[in-house]
């Protein structure tokens, strides 16, 4: 995504990409630990469009990373949907669901992640392949997860206090 770039007066800048036809899809989370004291950002990267299948993974890999009751809050995303209703008749136990509320992206945390990320770090980042958008995507997750102040952001920005 091009955010602002220069070029010699009278030269239009061009970058030029690869091919669009492959894709990247990412889930994520923005966890607060129930005494509020850690947040945890993590992420898989895959490289076709997410499904429920891939949704459900994640929740099962962060219900065997946190043994505690999990609070999911997800936006009406059809996949989410499809996934809270097989979670729901799994024999997954203490995942409670929560909806936000419809057309309402500024009150999910984990929006403005993925803005720092599109539209921050890597604006203006053409990569060569999907491998290296893949490693610069997930490069700029990583450090996310160590940027205490940035993760606190994402709630600030959803009028979440903590």
């Amino acid at each position: 995504m091009n955010r602002r770039t220069w070029a010699p007066r009278g030269e239009t800048p061009v970058q030029r990409a690869w091919d669009r036809y492959d894709r990247l899809s990412v889930l994520g989370a923005v966890a607060l630990s129930p005494t509020r004291r850690r947040i945890s950002t993590p992420f898989q990267i895959h490289e076709s469009n997410i499904r429920t299948d891939e949704v459900i993974a994640f929740v099962k890999q962060l219900r065997r990373q946190w043994r505690q009751p999990l609070i999911i809050c997800w936006d009406r995303w059809p996949v989410h949907r499809s996934a809270a209703k097989r979670l729901a008749a799994s024999r997954l136990k203490n995942i409670d669901i929560e909806w936000l509320p419809a057309y309402a992206p500024e009150l999910n945390p984990v929006e403005p992640r993925w803005c720092h990320t599109k539209h921050g770090e890597l604006a203006n980042f053409v990569p060569h392949d999907t491998s290296h958008l893949k490693r610069n995507v997930r490069s700029s997750l990583r450090k996310q997860h160590t940027d205490h102040q940035l993760k606190l952001s994402f709630f600030e920005s959803a009028k979440l206090k903590l």
